[in-house]
C-alpha cells in the first residue's frame, strides 16, 4: 500500500498474491529470461568481433565459435544470471515483467548456495519445471526437491520491525 492507503495492484490480482504461480506465467518469465541471456551473448560476440577488428583490422574475419564453447557460454551465463538474479531479489527480469518471485520455504529470499543449485537444476534440467502443470501446489520437480516456491509477488517487500524485508508466504 502506499501512504495513501491506495493499493497500486489491480483489484483482480490481489487474490492472487502471495499464491504459487502457474505453468504459463513461468514459462512467459523463462522465454523472456531467455532472451535476456540470448542478448548478452550477443553482446559477448559483438565484443569479442570488435576486439579482434581492433587488434588486426587488415585480418578480421569474425570469429567462428564451436557448438561446445556456445553451449559452455550459454549455460554459465544462464546459471550466472539467474543465481545472482534470484539471490540478491529473488526475481529475473522475466520474474518481474510477470510478478513472480522465488522463494525459500519460509518466504525469504533463497541463499546464495540455494539460488546457485536451483539455477544449475533449471538450467540442466529444464523439463522438471513442466512438472507445475500438473502438480496440485503449482511445484516444479526444482522446487519439490529444492523446498522454494514462486510465488506472484507484484508489491514491493515490506520492511519488518528488524529492518528486514519480508515477502509474501507460499500459498
Amino acid at each position: 500500500m502506499t501512504t495513501s492507503g491506495i493499493s497500486p495492484l489491480p483489484v483482480e490480482a490481489r487474490t492472487h498474491q502471495g499464491h504459487r504461480a502457474g505453468v504459463i506465467s513461468r514459462l512467459v518469465a523463462a522465454v523472456i529470461d531467455g532472451l535476456v541471456v540470448g542478448a548478452v551473448l550477443l553482446l559477448g560476440y559483438a565484443g569479442l568481433a570488435g576486439l579482434l577488428f581492433l587488434v588486426d583490422p587488415r585480418s578480421f574475419t569474425f570469429p567462428e565459435p564451436g557448438a561446445f564453447f556456445s553451449m559452455t557460454a550459454a549455460l554459465t551465463v544462464l546459471v550466472v544470471y539467474l543465481t545472482v538474479s534470484w539471490w540478491i531479489t529473488g526475481r529475473t527480469y522475466g520474474s518481474l515483467v510477470m510478478g513472480l518471485r522465488v522463494v525459500s520455504r519460509n518466504g525469504s529470499t533463497v541463499t546464495l548456495v540455494g539460488a546457485l543449485v536451483r539455477a544449475v537444476f533449471c538450467s540442466f534440467f529444464p523439463i522438471g519445471l513442466l512438472w507445475v502443470a500438473v502438480s496440485r501446489e503449482n511445484r516444479s520437480v526444482q522446487d519439490a526437491v529444492l523446498r522454494t516456491s514462486v510465488i506472484y509477488d507484484w508489491q514491493p517487500a515490506a520492511l519488518n520491525d528488524r529492518g528486514s524485508t519480508e515477502h509474501p508466504q507460499p500459498r
